[in-house]
């Protein structure tokens, strides 16, 4: 997470005004959600990857990697939805009976899952791609010009901030078990990971009325308020958008 944080204030889109990376990521995720047929969040995989690793400069294999966190999640989804058991073994298209039971695939299913699986990759493409090309404070800026409830980005704020400072806490409590060899053994590594959860959870609470006092400090009146460069608007950039969403949602209209 610390990489992606560095990523999107230091990428080759920084420039680019919020508002525009946001249409097109938000509108590309849900022409990928509502997609009928496999070939649109295909499409939508390689227009991201490519925005990702050559407009935005991000290296491959951080763009592959943080594509493959969400992998065995998705995995473990669609193998549910391919894969029926039942006592009757008509109607799979593939199948293996074990003591009475049918395991196997029928063929709907199986085309289900990997319209699934596609969609699923596609849209967490479309997050990544924004994600690593828009810092927080300037998603920030746009959801309050959307008149999103402070509330609501006050949460975002906090949570996103306590994510690092949970990761730091973490890293630095497994640094010190490992110096002490917390780790050498299965029992060991059981022992000290449970001493490790609860050390976080008092540290990180710790750190939270460290939080709330600086806030305090700085005059905290119930707002958090961030500060964002403001970006120009480009007409060419909402061509561009235009051009891209067009033919995904006519495809998404003509082949079903």
């Amino acid at each position: 997470m610390i990489d992606i944080d560095s990523y999107a204030y230091s990428n080759n889109l920084k420039t680019v005004h919020p508002a525009e990376k946001s249409l097109f990521a938000m509108v590309t995720m849900v022409v990928c959600l509502t997609a009928t047929t496999v070939i649109t969040p295909l499409i939508v995989l390689a227009l991201m990857a490519g925005g990702i690793i050559v407009k935005a400069g991000i290296p491959t294999r951080v763009f592959v990697k943080l594509m493959l966190v969400p992998l065995s999640f998705l995995l473990i989804s669609v193998l549910t939805i391919a894969f029926s058991v039942s006592t009757n073994p008509a109607g799979f298209w593939l199948a293996q009976t074990i003591h009475g039971l049918t395991v196997g695939i029928h063929y709907p299913d199986l085309i289900t899952a990997v319209h699934l699986f596609l969609r699923s990759l596609g849209a967490v493409s479309c997050l990544y791609f924004l994600a690593l090309t828009t810092p927080m404070t300037e998603i920030i800026t746009v959801l309050h010009k959307l008149k999103v409830p402070m509330i609501i980005t006050e949460l975002m704020v906090l949570i996103y901030r306590f994510i690092f400072v949970f990761m730091d806490t973490a890293t630095t409590i497994r640094r010190a078990q490992l110096s002490r060899s917390g780790y050498v053994s299965l029992k060991s590594s059981f022992r000290s990971l449970s001493r490790l959860s609860s050390a976080l959870l008092g540290k990180v609470f710790v750190k939270s009325q460290e939080l709330y006092n600086a806030l305090a400090a700085r005059c905290y009146s119930g707002e958090i308020k961030v500060l964002a460069k403001k970006r120009p608007v480009s007409l060419r950039n909402y061509l561009m958008i235009t051009g891209f969403e067009i033919p995904l949602i006519l495809l998404n209209l003509l082949w079903r």
